[in-house]
C-alpha cells in the first residue's frame, strides 16, 4: 500500500510519457480522449513491455538469479525507443530504489543499489518494482494489477493538471479502466519475454516530439 501512495517519491508527477505532446497537438482534449489514450497505453504499451518485465523480474528475484536480472534490465533499456522514455523509466526506478533501500535491508536491494552506483545498470522502474514486489512477498498477479493501476493514476493526475480536467473526470477515467487493468494483468500472467513488443509507434513518436515542444510542464 505504501509504495503506491501518491506521496511515495517515485517522481511520476514529473512525467507524462507522451501525453503532453497529444495535449499540445489538440488530440487529447477531454475525459473521453484521456480514457481512450490510457486504454491504449495499458493494452499496447504496458502489457507488451513493462508489465512483462515486472513479472519476469519478480520470478528472477525469487530465484536470486542476478545475472538474468541484469540481462532483462538491458533488454528493458533497449526496447524503449524514445530517449525521453528511457530516461523517465530510469529516473523513476532510481528514485524508487533509493527510497525502498532505506526501508528494507534485503541483500538483493543492496546489490542492485551498488550496481546502480557503479553504473552497471540503469535502474529501470519496472525491474526494481518487480524485485521489490518479490522481496516483500506480494502476490505476483496483485503486483501486476497494482503496477498497472499506479501507472494509470499517475498519468491521470498529470493529465488533470495539464489539459486541464476536473478531478471528477480523472476519477471517472480511472474507474472506467479498472476492468481493463484486471484483464490486462490476467493476460500478462500468460506472457513471457518472447512476447515483448514495442508496437505503440505513435506514442513513441509523441515522446520523441516532446523534447522539442515550445513549452513543457513535464520531463517526458
Amino acid at each position: 500500500m505504501q509504495i503506491h501512495d501518491s506521496a511515495f517519491p517515485t517522481g511520476s508527477f514529473a512525467h507524462s510519457f507522451g501525453i503532453e505532446t497529444y495535449i499540445q497537438e489538440d488530440i487529447l482534449r477531454d475525459e473521453n480522449d484521456l480514457t481512450k489514450f490510457l486504454d491504449m497505453y495499458i493494452r499496447y504499451n504496458l502489457a507488451s513491455a513493462d508489465a512483462i518485465f515486472v513479472k519476469k523480474a519478480y520470478y528472477l528475484a525469487q530465484q536470486q538469479d542476478k545475472a538474468s536480472l541484469i540481462h532483462i534490465e538491458n533488454i528493458c533499456h533497449g526496447i524503449k525507443l524514445s530517449p525521453e522514455t528511457r530516461k523517465a523509466s530510469a529516473m523513476m526506478g532510481r528514485q524508487f530504489l533509493h527510497t525502498v533501500r532505506s526501508l528494507n535491508d534485503n541483500e538483493l536491494i543492496k546489490l542492485w543499489y551498488e550496481k546502480l552506483k557503479n553504473k552497471e545498470i540503469k535502474g529501470h522502474y519496472s525491474i526494481v518494482y518487480g524485485i521489490y514486489a518479490a522481496i516483500i512477498g506480494a502476490d505476483v498477479k496483485m503486483a501486476l494489477e497494482m503496477f498497472l493501476y499506479s501507472s494509470v493514476t499517475a498519468l491521470v493526475q498529470n493529465a488533470v493538471r495539464a489539459v486541464p480536467l476536473g478531478q471528477m473526470s480523472g476519477v471517472k477515467a480511472v474507474f472506467t479502466l479498472l476492468p481493463v487493468i484486471q484483464e490486462t494483468a490476467r493476460q500478462v500472467m500468460t506472457l513471457n519475454l518472447d512476447d515483448l513488443d514495442n508496437n505503440s509507434i505513435a506514442l513513441e513518436i509523441a515522446s520523441m516530439k516532446h523534447e522539442f515542444l515550445h513549452s513543457r510542464l513535464f520531463i517526458s
